[in-house]
């Protein structure tokens, strides 16, 4: 089965550009398997397996949103060995994986988000970096991800626009709003002279390296702590935030997915559950007994 593996792994990496996290997961979930089925020819695998399977994870407690996620891998990968020609049957088939409760992102209120934006200390580099990064993500409602991506060459100071390269590798053009600029601005005048030469990152750390996914999210946690504003708020919820407020002053669905950078526009309807104060809005304006 390892063969297998590492035909659909580079078959991933080279024909379909997948990000190192997609490849990392989605070798894991294969090894589960193969640990499962203790490398028998996949060739006598069938559908009885992957129930079976599907029940040992059950069993082992994980969450329904994780089972989903593997057998998505797994409907990739028996589809890529049938295409091949390595299995003349895919045992995914007519399965069906668990049904997932559809949950409401969480995020700010405009209120509370500027008192966020407005928790960092910029009066030394480092205070003023983190202000940036908060400004940024709201601002542009980008990944973290995409966050720590950025170059100083992918800023457009003069136009306002950000080039994000989002899941896939995909390139897409972000506006971004002044007060966050002119906080970029200070950041980049004031960290350390020479720092951060060979790496043009716009975010770094102490140290002059281009900031990791993992420290820009502990540094939001941080000063989501020291506002004080909600403890189930996370990094992630200011890209909600900044989608719902659009939202909630009038912005299209189609705008908000073309600036969210989402592929379809069914990602994004789900903001449309949140943007309750514009519909009270509208039905306070127009009902005639509101």
């Amino acid at each position: 089965m390892e063969r297998y593996i590492d035909k659909f792994l580079n078959y991933l990496k080279v024909e379909k550009d997948a990000s190192v996290h997609t490849l990392i997961n989605y070798s894991v979930d294969m090894r589960d398997l193969s640990l499962f089925l203790n490398n028998r020819d996949l060739k006598t695998v069938d559908v009885f397996d992957i129930r079976k399977f599907l029940v040992a994870l059950r069993q082992k407690g994980l969450k329904k949103v994780t089972i989903s996620r593997k057998m998505a891998c797994l409907r990739s990968f028996f589809k890529f060995l049938t295409r091949e020609g390595h299995l003349k049957t895919n045992p995914m088939i007519g399965l069906v994986g668990p049904k997932l409760e559809k949950k409401l992102p969480l995020f700010l209120g405009e209120d509370d988000m500027v008192k966020l934006l407005e928790t960092p200390d910029a009066a030394d580099a480092a205070g003023l970096r983190d202000k940036a990064i908060l400004e940024t993500l709201y601002s542009t409602g980008i990944r973290v991800s995409e966050l720590v991506g950025l170059s100083v060459e992918d800023i457009d100071f003069i136009c306002g626009i950000v080039r994000v390269y989002g899941k896939g590798k995909k390139e897409r053009l972000a506006p971004i709003g002044d007060r966050a600029l002119r906080v970029i601005k200070n950041y980049l005048r004031k960290r350390k002279k020479g720092i951060g030469t060979s790496d043009r990152a716009v975010f770094l750390n102490k140290d002059g390296r281009r900031l990791t996914d993992r420290s820009v999210r502990n540094i939001v946690e941080k000063y989501i702590k020291v506002a004080s504003i909600r403890t189930d708020i996370s990094p992630h919820s200011l890209r909600h935030s900044f989608a719902t407020h659009l939202l909630n002053r009038g912005a299209d669905l189609r705008s908000v997915q073309e600036l969210l950078g989402h592929a379809n526009l069914s990602t994004t309807t789900i903001y449309t559950h949140l943007s309750t104060e514009r519909l009270k809005n509208v039905y306070d304006k127009t009902h005639p007994r509101a």
